[in-house]
């Protein structure tokens, strides 16, 4: 009997991928040729353009098919100039769409981030990232990863139960051929953001094919927490932004007393002639924000800081105890604490006013005793600078500014589940380490709460994920009329 012919399978018409501005964002053309996005009633000047490229432009409201612009046509470059400073500034997201249908919005994450699409063969291996996850967002199911320069928004629900299952690696010709196909383009657009990875047949592993050996070492919760809880690499609000207000009331300032009877300590307090050194030090210690911009700190201050602070004391060796078969490990001392004797804290210093030390960028070496110039651009210099000031508040830049580092395969290759948990700790201890010394040599300093692993990457050229920044220290000569806290 011969079997009945198949209908063969209707080919869908590849999506396509638009450029559409933020819902905050409203561009307002003015009657010189120069345009402005005005985001949340502030405008961002975006610069001058042709009357027909501001006609144009208007249609980034509804969307802008990317293809619509390509080309070598002064309209087309006009309008990609145009896209791109929008972009780097995050006031664009992309839909790919298909019979005017999102099924997919691309919310970046990365300032100018930029769809790219990985080039895929037919007969690569592809697999979901295990730093990818799915999680809900108000009403919407999101796709997110920390290494991954968008947030993907996933409109179809079909979509999401067909990526789950490249929890098991897959042929690109296979998937092709499987009901409910996504469409390549997508597929690409997810790779290029590494929230999917082609396997390397050289690696004996999922996990070692996805990346480097720095990599490797990475726990998801960790990088997770690494990533969001910096500037740089997401687009979430970060900050003293009160959430909560109008929700919740704010905890008290002290914990109510436990229940019975109390034992009081008074009569066990030392008298003040017999108050030791440190406790005068932790009573007088306080966070400066404003700097005597007339009176700089010195090198020599800033050098007898440092060595009394993060200089190293000793090195030594040791095995680690597999029955005599493990690796040798080497260790070294320094003046605080830290995980395991791994010391993994490096400190990079921003320098903005320092009497005989040029202004610029700078790593300390703790091994030498010395401070190695790092070439960086003014911009960069200036925007890790301002950064500070604007966290603070403060009338002006700190003099010197110690973006504190980690090497975090010095804890990772160790611990387990815990790694960042241990490097935060560390950060801590060395944190206070330099407020009391500050303190100790009638200098300011202030902890500040965010840092941009993202531009610390482009300064240094190290990727994000092999060193990067878990604490900063503001550092100077304390203005007269300097607010502490």
């Amino acid at each position: 009997m011969r079997a009945p012919n198949k209908k063969p399978m209707r080919k869908q018409a590849a999506p396509t991928l638009f450029a559409q501005l933020n819902a905050r964002v409203a561009l307002e053309a003015q009657p010189d040729g120069g345009l402005a996005a005005t985001v949340d009633g502030y405008p961002v000047e975006l610069g001058r353009f042709s009357a027909q490229a501001l006609k144009r432009a208007q249609g980034l409201h509804d969307g802008l098919p990317l293809a619509s612009f390509a080309g070598s046509k002064p309209l087309a470059q006009e309008i990609t100039t145009l896209v791109r400073r929008l972009a780097r500034r995050g006031l664009v997201e992309y839909r790919l769409a298909r019979a005017n249908k999102d099924f997919i919005v691309i919310e970046p994450q990365l300032a100018d981030y930029w769809p790219q699409l990985a080039k895929l063969r037919a007969a690569d291996t592809i697999a979901l990232s295990r730093f990818a996850y799915l999680r809900r967002r108000a009403d919407a199911i999101v796709l997110e990863s920390p290494r991954a320069a968008a947030l993907f928004q996933i409109c179809d629900p079909a979509i999401a139960a067909f990526l789950a299952g490249l929890a098991v690696p897959q042929k690109i010709a296979e998937l092709k051929r499987q009901r409910g196909f996504p469409g390549l383009e997508l597929i690409a657009l997810l790779a290029a953001c590494e929230i999917l990875f082609t396997l390397d047949a050289k690696r004996d592993s999922l996990r070692a094919s996805e990346g480097d050996d720095n990599l490797v070492m990475w726990d998801f919760h960790d990088f997770l927490f690494h990533t969001r809880s910096t500037e740089g690499r997401q687009a979430n609000p970060l900050g003293g932004l009160y959430p909560y207000v109008g929700t919740l009331p704010p905890l008290p300032a002290e914990r109510p007393a436990w229940p019975g009877s109390k034992i009081d300590l008074s009569p066990f307090a030392a008298e003040p002639q017999t108050e030791l050194a440190i406790t005068r030090l932790l009573r007088e210690r306080h966070s400066t924000r404003d700097f005597d911009e007339t009176h700089p700190i010195t090198l020599a201050e800033l050098a007898r800081l440092l060595d009394s602070t993060a200089r190293i004391a000793s090195r030594w060796e040791s095995p680690v105890d597999f029955d005599g078969s493990g690796p040798l490990v080497s260790y070294t001392s320094r003046p605080y604490p830290a995980a395991g004797s791994a010391y993994e804290l490096e400190l990079y210093l921003a320098v903005a006013n320092c009497a005989d030390l040029p202004r610029g960028f700078y790593h300390y070496d703790a091994t030498a005793h010395t401070l190695t110039p790092i070439a960086v651009a003014d911009v960069q210099l200036e925007a890790m600078l301002g950064g500070a000031q604007f966290a603070m508040d403060a009338a002006n830049q700190p003099q010197v500014l110690i973006t504190i580092a980690a090497r975090f395969g010095r804890l990772s290759w160790k611990y387990s589940a815990i790694a960042y948990s241990l490097v935060l700790k560390d950060v801590g201890v060395l944190l206070q380490t330099l407020y009391l010394a500050a303190t100790d040599m009638g200098l300011g300093g202030c902890a500040i709460g965010t840092s941009n692993i993202e531009l610390f990457s482009k300064m240094t050229g190290l990727p994000f994920h092999v060193e990067g920044p878990v604490g900063v220290f503001a550092l100077g000569r304390g203005a007269s009329s300097e607010a502490s806290g």
